[in-house]
């Protein structure tokens, strides 16, 4: 199964895996030891299916063979959960580096001290994460100054549709704006007694990667204000992303007739996804979906571009969502400067980095590696490399207790489209207080 999959899977859930704060050292613990020896580091990552083995197996022979005298023992299909007990415990077995598929839970890593800050290792090493990395990438991978994760591939979100669908419709190409996709997602729509010939596309946050953060990253929202309180009730990119996608589950049938429709559709990884059947003709998806998408042998011509934006901000246009592995080093490691070798080299060296995104089929995590004509991909993959160096993409920001903020908020949004919550402004402002209330006992 490719990694991709598993990881956006593994997000929802993973994400509170580290509620249990534990202090695991300082991150000078282990920083003395001399990188130029013979050594041995333990590296501990998520991925399992064989072709992802495979390319991580192969990543670090490249490693080895640059820096031979740093020997790398490589654990595969390690879970968050696994990886934080090893890192609380600590000894010769334990992790020296880790990757990780759940962004959410920098916060926790960071604020634990599980994990060493890399700022003192960046500059060490001379090398500017801001001038490195893409600015959202940037942004997951430290909490409160700490940066403690480092980008290790990314994932880039953005809109595919049916091209034959969109010309049987008279639609020239995609959607640029939020009001463009609203007007096309109806008129792609087919009703077929209680259900669909053809749905235009399915709003439902039970469907297919159509969360809250996947749709409010297009508003540009700011979940925390200066002084880490929810912005949730305050400010207003929120209450737009509500109110669009509670529109569309109107206009596009309402919830009952959308949920029994989603009742009878294909699962999100197999083959008979519903964008791959042709029963929705659009869907908001990761850069993982072409492959799948292809591999299923569609009956139509798929294209690929970027999410639509709302209609005052369309200069913004080509921005998206950005989420991705990361890679961070033990605290309880006593080799540090080994490790850091590993993280350096896996994470900031463009070939590196571009050999790994050809054999995941992930987007590279470096603005050097977005640029590389070594990379090899599909011509409409293009557009997640180009979301992924766009400065106006976004992500969503760590927090102490992991994504519970963001779970919070999408059980907000079942209530609001279902219509159990019905005032929008009471809602957000009650789910703004549970926020803040939740992050206050996680400190």
């Amino acid at each position: 199964m490719p990694e991709v999959i598993r990881k956006t899977a593994f997000a929802l859930t993973a994400s509170l895996a580290l509620l249990t704060t534990a202090c695991t050292g300082q991150s000078s613990s282990g920083a003395n030891d001399d990188a130029s020896k013979e050594t041995t580091i333990n590296f501990w990552h998520a991925w399992s299916a064989p072709s992802e083995t495979k390319a991580v197996t192969a990543l670090v022979a490249r490693f080895e063979k640059a820096h031979p005298n740093i020997h790398v023992n490589v654990v595969a299909n390690m879970t968050d959960d696994k990886i934080n007990q090893a890192l609380r415990s600590g000894g010769d077995k334990a992790p020296d580096v880790i990757s990780s598929f759940t962004t959410n839970n920098v916060g926790k890593f960071c604020s634990s001290g599980a994990l060493v800050d890399l700022n003192p290792f960046f500059k060490k090493s001379g090398i500017d994460p801001e001038a490195t990395f893409p600015k959202a990438m940037n942004e997951y991978t430290q909490f409160e100054g700490n940066r403690c994760t480092v980008p290790l591939l990314g994932d880039a979100y953005g809109l595919y549709y049916n091209k034959t669908a969109f010309e049987k419709a008279g639609i020239p190409g995609p959607p640029k704006t939020w009001s463009e996709f609203e007007a096309d997602a109806k008129k792609l729509t087919i009703p077929d007694g209680d259900g669909y010939r053809q749905l235009g596309f399915m709003p439902d946050y039970h469907g297919w990667e159509t969360t809250t953060e996947h749709y409010f990253a297009q508003f540009s929202p700011t979940y925390f204000d200066a002084q880490g309180k929810s912005n949730l009730a305050k400010d207003p990119a929120f209450a737009e992303g509500f109110t669009l996608q509670k529109k569309l589950v109107g206009e596009l049938g309402g919830f009952q007739k959308l949920e029994r429709y989603r009742s009878t559709l294909g699962d999100e990884w197999g083959p008979k996804h519903p964008f791959h059947t042709g029963q929705v003709a659009m869907q908001l998806d990761g850069e993982w979906r072409l492959g799948m998408a292809l591999a299923a042998r569609p009956t139509f011509e798929i294209g690929v571009a970027p999410l639509p934006v709302p209609d005052d901000q369309a200069s913004r246009y080509g921005k998206g969502y950005i989420t991705g592995t990361i890679a961070g080093i033990a605290a309880t490691s006593k080799k540090q400067n080994a490790a850091w070798e590993l993280v350096k080299y896996m994470t900031t060296d463009t070939d590196a980095v571009v050999g790994f995104a050809n054999d995941i089929h992930n987007v590279p995590s470096t603005l050097a590696a977005l640029k590389s004509p070594k990379l090899k991909y599909d011509p409409r993959f293009r557009t997640f490399l180009d979301i992924a160096a766009n400065p106006d993409s976004t992500t969503t920001p760590p927090s102490v207790n992991g994504g519970q903020y963001l779970v919070t908020i999408q059980q907000f949004g079942y209530d609001y489209e279902s219509g159990k919550a019905e005032d929008l402004k009471a809602g957000l402002a009650s789910t703004a207080r549970q926020i803040d209330t939740d992050i206050a006992q996680a400190k």
